[in-house]
């Protein structure tokens, strides 16, 4: 079996990594049964962590740089800034994944002294840990209990689930064999390098920090490639060119501004490059179908 991976989307249905709500729990327990991801890429951060187990199913998971083949029960911890992809390979899907949000850590010290001595989350060559059918058991009990509780709306059960979570975190850490991961592509590097890039270009953007880079030559330039061939690999990997995935998360920037601060419109469009008011206007609905008032006020309705 050839196990050099080239492309990133090679179907039609590469989606977005979905961004389920929380509802009134910061943190979330899903059964792949009955909520099994779609083949997907996420360029960008996320605002919650991820733990995903695979007991059942087969697929492709790209984590950085680094590709892994899941052909047997794998248990996968996720950073909120990590560039990721999945793509299955089978229809069928076991396991469970959970969602928690980043302010978990500030109000559960113990479980955020947990994350950081056991570093699944922080070092990359600890996030995929292939699991035995024992192990696996074990750690599929908890992840069924933690769901119990969640479901149970008793009181204290975000206590009681993240308890559980830091039971996750050591029972992986305590059994943890670590497959290696498959080769990787020249080419496949340059798209994650690009989407790294992006990242840093739009993370911290605010009034006295406007994005610095929102053409395709401009993010050629500083990775050392020429425009058209970042064209080129971006529209192979991925399906999409440089200046849409550029759109893209300026447009999920703005959202998010809009959404989240009382900043005017102007002071806003500045942030993502647009220190015309009207020229981020028509950016805004030409590709939204609503002008930033009108997304903003809707959001608030």
């Amino acid at each position: 079996m050839n196990r050099s991976i080239n492309l990133l989307k090679d179907i039609p249905d590469l989606v977005p990594i979905h961004r389920e709500g929380f509802h009134k729990l910061s943190i979330r327990v899903f059964d792949r049964n009955e909520h099994n991801c779609m083949n997907y890429l996420s360029p960008n951060r996320r605002e919650f962590y991820k733990v995903l187990m695979i007991t059942e199913g087969t697929g492709v998971f790209t984590l950085g740089i680094h590709t892994y083949f899941i052909e047997e029960p794998t248990i996968i911890f996720i950073h909120p800034n990590d560039i990721i992809s999945w793509k299955n390979l089978s229809e069928a899907a076991g396991g469970y994944y959970i969602l928690f949000k980043k302010q978990v850590l500030e109000t559960h010290p113990v479980l955020k002294s947990a994350i950081d001595r056991y570093s699944l989350f922080s070092d990359k060559n600890k996030s995929v840990i292939r699991l035995s059918g024992e192990n696996m058991q074990v750690i599929k009990g908890i992840f069924s209990k933690m769901q119990e509780e969640e479901l149970s709306g008793n009181v204290f059960n975000e206590e009681m689930m993240q308890t559980y979570l830091q039971l996750i975190i050591i029972e992986s850490a305590r059994v943890a064999n670590f497959p290696a991961p498959a080769h990787t592509s020249e080419e496949y590097r340059h798209v994650h390098d690009f989407f790294k890039l992006l990242e840093q270009a739009t993370a911290q953007i605010n009034t006295s920090n406007p994005v610095g880079k929102k053409t395709a030559k401009e993010f050629a330039a500083t990775l050392a490639v020429h425009p058209n061939h970042l064209n080129t690999l971006l529209k192979k990997h991925t399906g999409q060119n440089v200046s849409t995935h550029i759109r893209n998360r300026l447009l999920e920037e703005a959202k998010v501004l809009l959404v989240q601060t009382n900043w005017p419109l102007k002071d806003i469009g500045y942030c993502i490059g647009f220190p015309e008011q009207p020229n981020f206007n028509l950016f805004f609905k030409k590709n939204t179908g609503f002008t930033p008032a009108e997304f903003r006020k809707s959001i608030h309705l």
